[in-house]
């Protein structure tokens, strides 16, 4: 098959389809020689910072000289992201030979257990491709954590970087209900790694203590220090058992970047491969896209992934404490399985100057309309259908000294971005 067509195949039972549950990735795995098994690395849940953590440990345990596989979620343009191998997405080509390998595991599993869903076949090809070509693997967790398909995996080192309201739908209605979800990916023997607080802290305790796992927590074993160097990112000082550095250089934009550097830092240092030279080198050099990423200037756009109200609210006030009193315009999209409401309101805890909604092309039919969400926010809102037309509107609202923050979905976020780089690419 050629790579749309596997892409075609793979999506057959509906992009946004969900099964929740560990047992056919597991199947699937064992039909594929138990592949996963005896592979080192880092499992990271958690409602925020999954994927920044994740790329800290990828650039620090790179730059220590290992071969490392990177899992994040979702991707932004391509479904190659999914895959990465030291620092690289697999090629289109890399993709579909790693379906074809799984395909037989797969239909002799269908046959048996129903078909697999996008993310359990995803979830299992990434695992069969990387595995044998990696010293650790770094997987993000995709909902949740116990039912999570990437939970068959036991890494060593479980990460849980935060719990806030998100996906109330498939994980409870409470932080502690969510928080027994992603603690759920605890397995006996592991270190536990986490930023949580509060009742969610004390879920992960109890998970941490049940499976006789080893827990070091951000602001009690984990200490930080930080200071913002605005668009240049932080200073840092972070100190663990066994492990101290000061005068640590973070390239990542805004204010909760440091935290989730001080998990990545404190994994890598479980993993053994935490020199002070792969430390300081591998945060200085990070990148991370979509997260508060410049992408032009004059307007300056800016492009956050942050689709629940905590992650708006935060890298609001992150971009505000940036840009001061300058001119901001927002370019809104969301989910329809999101509230609007909740959204709205973190939205308007940045007080942008504009509004203009719209609708990611790859989200259609999942989105809710923009209309509807212009008539909802009131006063200062316009809505656009298309993506393209909508950022320039929002550009020329905004003016050349003003900001334009592309946010509320990273379906709007992708395209945004690769509007960006085909512009860079016509110079």
């Amino acid at each position: 098959m050629t790579y749309q067509e596997t892409l075609a195949y793979m999506s057959r039972s509906g992009r946004f389809a969900m099964k929740l549950g560990t047992e056919r990735t597991r199947a699937i795995l064992d039909r594929l020689g138990s592949v996963d098994r005896g592979l080192k690395g880092v499992l990271i849940a958690g409602t925020n910072g999954k994927g920044s953590t994740g790329a800290c440990v990828t650039s620090i345990l790179r730059e220590a000289g290992r071969h490392v596989g990177f899992m994040p979620k979702p991707h932004l343009i391509s479904y190659t992201e999914r895959i990465e191998l030291d620092g690289a997405s697999v090629s289109e080509a890399e993709f579909v030979e790693a379906f074809a390998r799984i395909k037989p595991a797969l239909d002799a599993v269908a046959a048996e257990m129903g078909q697999a869903t996008e993310f359990e076949m995803l979830t299992a090809m990434a695992v069969a491709y990387l595995a044998p070509r990696v010293d650790e693997l770094v997987c993000e967790v995709g909902l949740g954590g116990r039912l999570d398909a990437t939970n068959v995996l036991d890494l060593g080192v479980a990460v849980i970087t935060n719990v806030d309201l998100d996906h109330q739908k498939y994980l409870g209605d409470t932080i502690e209900q969510i928080a027994n979800e992603k603690a759920a990916i605890i397995k006996p023997g592991n270190r536990v790694i986490t930023g949580c607080e509060g009742v969610a802290l004390a879920v992960v305790e109890e998970h941490a203590a049940r499976a006789g796992a080893e827990l070091w927590r951000l602001g009690h074993e984990i200490t930080l220090e930080s200071m913002s160097r605005g668009w240049d990112g932080h200073v840092m000082s972070i100190r663990g058992p066994g492990f101290a550095f000061d005068d640590l250089e973070l390239a990542l934009v805004g204010n909760y970047q440091p935290a989730n550097a001080a998990l990545a830092v404190a994994s890598a240092h479980t993993l053994g491969h935490a020199s002070d030279d792969a430390v300081r080198r591998g945060l200085a050099r990070v990148a991370w896209p979509g997260r508060l990423q410049v992408v032009s200037e004059r307007p300056r756009v800016i492009l956050d992934g942050g689709h629940n109200p905590a992650a708006m609210t935060k890298a609001g006030a992150s971009l505000r404490a940036l840009i001061g009193d300058e001119r901001l315009v927002a370019l809104f999209a969301m989910l329809s399985e999101r509230d609007p409401h909740q959204l709205l309101s973190a939205l308007r805890t940045l007080a942008p100057d504009a509004v203009v909604f719209t609708e990611a092309a790859s989200a259609a039919g999942h989105a809710v309309n923009p209309v509807q969400l212009a008539s909802v926010y009131g006063p200062g809102a316009e809505a656009i259908a298309h993506a393209e037309a909508a950022l320039a509107r929002a550009r020329s609202l905004a003016g050349p000294d003003g900001n334009v923050l592309v946010c509320g979905s990273l379906y709007l976020v992708g395209e945004v971005l690769a509007l960006a780089r085909q512009a860079t690419k016509r110079g």
